[in-house]
């Protein structure tokens, strides 16, 4: 059961949108009013929808944000637009020497094929639910519920979002409700139930 008064909905999360949402979240919620008495209010990290931030968000699969924001800068220097068929120009060498290992360059690949195919309308996923994104992009070969739930959360703002495949969001849980032992993501998406529908916030 949610915390939250169901009414008043954020059919985005942005600047605009981020303060009233925590303020909203802080009066329900003595976790999250401390949080923001300890640390003030949270950026509204956003990304410009669109291919160039799935390649920024599988970089980041399974390595720290600021090794993957190393490799997408250098693969920005020796590019004017990250477009699929941009993308598409590069060989293994040129790939490897940005820093992609060979299986993110593989599956970048496939992504930018998919969109150039006409298989996957990128441009037509915000106007879509977030279930339906969430199916259309982990049907693509290298993309997984982490990654589908960060390119909601991030580049399209969407206000619901609970990655629970996200090590630190289940240990930042863990440490601020006093639980001992790892969480697994079913017992994390069961804590946060109750913040829905600002789960993302």
């Amino acid at each position: 059961m949610s915390i939250i008064d169901q009414s008043d909905q954020f059919s985005s999360i942005d600047i605009s949108s981020i303060k009233p949402a925590v303020d909203k979240l802080a009066r329900s919620s003595p976790i999250i009013q401390r949080q923001v008495v300890q640390h003030g209010y949270p950026p509204a990290w956003r990304r410009k929808p669109g291919y160039s931030s799935l390649v920024y968000t599988i970089l980041e699969q399974q390595v720290s944000l600021a090794s993957a924001r190393a490799v997408y800068e250098r693969l920005l220097v020796a590019i004017i637009d990250l477009t699929p068929d941009n993308f598409l120009q590069f060989d293994d060498n040129e790939l490897r020497s940005f820093g992609f290992s060979r299986q993110k360059a593989l599956y970048c690949r496939i992504l930018a094929r998919l969109i150039l195919a006409g298989e996957l309308d990128i441009d037509a996923l915000p106007g879509k639910s977030d279930e339906e994104i969430g199916a259309e992009l982990i049907a693509v070969k290298g993309i997984g519920r982490w990654t589908a739930d960060i390119y909601l959360l991030h580049s399209l703002g969407r206000p619901d979002i609970w990655p629970t495949g996200d090590l630190a969001l289940r240990i930042a849980v863990q440490e601020e409700m006093g639980i001992e032992e790892r969480l697994t993501q079913d017992e994390t998406a069961v804590l946060g139930r109750p913040f829905s529908p600002l789960r993302s916030v």
